[in-house]
């Protein structure tokens, strides 16, 4: 598929390492913030946007069920999260390399069969780490934290060092 659409992958496992970067240092009380429109603290947010990138891999790849969600297990640490947001994402720049136009997957969900389109699960895994990743900039900047920049422009200023002539050359 097309070197563009890899490209947004490469931009949403690098927010997320953005994201995860940001919270180290944050204590307990800081972690467990919430405000009221997000979807839960910040923690919990954070565990939700990998455990789902993994469900999208788990899916794209028709791997079959993913088992026990990240999400229903005991929090085991920053490493861990931090492991499986890198695993997840590599693997989401893989699948989306690889995807086919017109490709669909099969796909379970609480014992029913689904036939999707690859594109589907490809555009609801980057609009909805976008969409947490948003949420949780919410409630760190309620706390006066200021979240990491996770925009596109600090994207290519860090993939790119700066060298504008990359952006402005098409």
């Amino acid at each position: 598929m097309s070197e563009n659409l890899v490209e947004l992958f490469r931009h949403n496992a690098w927010a997320n390492e953005r994201l995860l970067d940001a919270r180290e240092g944050l204590s307990d009380a800081r972690l467990d913030a919430t405000v009221v429109g997000t979807f839960g603290s910040v923690r919990d947010t954070l565990i939700h946007i990998v455990g789902a990138q993994e469900r999208y891999v788990a899916a794209l790849a028709e791997a079959g069920p993913v088992g026990v969600s990240r999400e229903r297990s005991p929090f085991l640490g920053l490493a861990e999260l931090r492991d499986g947001a890198r695993a997840s994402g590599e693997a989401l720049v893989e699948l989306a390399a690889r995807a086919r136009s017109g490709a669909t997957v099969t796909a379970e969900r609480r014992g029913q069969g689904y036939t999707l389109p690859v594109r589907l699960l490809l555009v609801q895994a980057i609009n909805h780490a976008t969409e947490h990743r948003a949420r949780v900039a919410a409630i760190l900047t309620q706390q006066d934290i200021d979240p990491p920049g996770m925009d596109g422009w600090t994207y290519h200023e860090d993939r790119f060092a700066g060298d504008w002539s990359q952006l402005w050359s098409w």
